[in-house]
């Protein structure tokens, strides 16, 4: 790893943007190389800051005084969600970039989609140091990220040879489905591990049990960013039938065949229709712990192909008792669950009245929370990789929160994770 020439590179982007675009499209480049001489460094700055900033110099507290410090654990679990999520969001995003050139007249390469993406977000990895700075920088950040606009605006058409005419059209696209991507990644990583996070992956210092190797044409072959080379594969073809959309000018076929090409990638190459309402209110049960079920709801919602569905309730004892049942049909984000079992999760946390931790119970995965002081927590387990289960609320001890969830019908969910799942058209 050169980081002399990764500082050079970042300083041209910066600097000289017009020019330095020119040449990283005349370079060639492997997936593997751009990660580990790129990308990996670089989105590890930013991430090491915030855990700087938040663990160590920490945060001033307004009008009350003082300052506040997330713990060591907990700011490390941070850092390496920040740093693992911009990996996978990169690589999502050079996916897209490539699916939609052909929609604005560029040429589809996903290797030069992947290094448009990737020194895009240069100016935001970069701005992202300083948030170390009290006062400003939070600003820096912000002004980093809208310049990382500026620098996709500029390389679009040198990487994907985007028509200067249609280039702000595809700049604003890409950026509309960044932010969509964004909002995903941030819900799967709070729905799934909670606050505490990778910790294990932050002790153990790497993305995974197997090795990364690439084969004699430079592709990768296994370990985390293997999985994401077979997530590129597996959204080819629906990337081709996107392209066709185009040719034919039928704009309700191009709207299905985005929505098909978004559903794929986040699939992991399947598409998965969740639960319908009635049928996750299915499993709320009428009474929880012994509380009586004073309300539920439930809903299936879809956006760009991708379907979610929720089902709640609310139980209590008419007093001081009550708990929230909450069961969530994740199986249109199947690949980016899939993409989290790279990390050995496991961590625990202590805090003065209480504790959060996250751990595998056989292929289920658990996080669990709770404070003494005020006798409430949440126990939640992600089963068979795609329904979230959770239960929230006041109770005489976490054990309780563990009795009620154990009142829900995991292994009738469980039976049910291939349902609704088929094979990418």
């Amino acid at each position: 790893m050169d980081f002399n020439k990764i500082i050079a590179r970042a300083k041209a982007l910066l600097l000289s943007p017009k020019t330095e675009w020119p040449a990283i499209a005349s370079e060639t480049e492997t997936t593997q190389g751009l990660y580990v001489g790129y990308v990996i460094p670089l989105a590890a700055a930013p991430a090491i800051a915030g855990f700087i900033k938040s663990s160590v110099i920490g945060t001033a507290i307004p009008f009350v005084g003082g300052t506040y410090r997330s713990s060591i654990g907990g700011g490390l679990s941070a850092a390496v969600i920040t740093f693992l999520m911009s990996l996978v969001g990169v690589f999502i995003l050079g996916l897209i970039i490539d699916a939609l050139a052909p929609t604005f007249g560029a040429t589809k390469d996903r290797m030069q989609a992947l290094k448009t993406a990737a020194y895009a977000y240069t100016a935001s990895w970069v701005a992202g140091i300083l948030v170390i700075v009290p006062g400003i920088g939070w600003l820096v950040a912000l002004l980093g990220g809208l310049y990382s606009l500026y620098l996709l605006f500029l390389g679009l058409p040198f990487t994907m040879k985007a028509p200067e005419d249609k280039t702000v059209g595809y700049t604003i696209v890409t950026v509309i489905a960044a932010i969509v991507l964004s909002l995903i990644l941030g819900a799967i990583t709070a729905g799934v591990v909670g606050t505490a996070g990778l910790g294990g992956l932050a002790r153990s210092g790497s993305f995974g049990s197997s090795a990364v190797t690439s084969d004699d044409s430079g592709s990768i072959t296994g370990g985390a960013l293997g999985g994401l080379t077979q997530l590129a594969n597996q959204a080819e073809k629906a990337s081709k039938q996107m392209e066709e959309a185009q040719k034919s000018g039928d704009v309700d076929a191009q709207a299905k065949a985005a929505g098909n090409l978004m559903a794929t990638v986040l699939g992991g190459g399947q598409q998965v229709e969740s639960l319908p309402a009635d049928r996750m209110k299915s499993f709320l049960p009428a009474t929880l712990a012994g509380l009586k079920q004073e309300s539920s709801s439930a809903e299936r919602n879809g956006a760009m192909g991708m379907q979610v569905s929720e089902a709640s309730a609310h139980y209590s004892d008419g007093g001081n008792r009550s708990l929230q049942l909450e069961i969530t049909d994740l199986g249109g984000t199947k690949g980016l669950m899939g993409l989290a079992a790279w990390a050995n999760i496991e961590s625990e946390k202590q805090t003065q009245s209480g504790y959060e931790k996250t751990y595998k119970q056989g292929e289920n995965m658990i996080h669990e929370e709770w404070d003494s002081s005020d006798k409430r927590g949440e126990y939640s387990a992600v089963v068979a990789g795609r329904f979230m289960v959770k239960v929230a609320g006041h109770a005489g001890s976490i054990d309780e929160l563990k009795s009620a969830l154990g009142g829900v019908n995991l292994a009738g969910l469980a039976a049910l994770r291939n349902e609704g799942v088929k094979a990418a058209n």
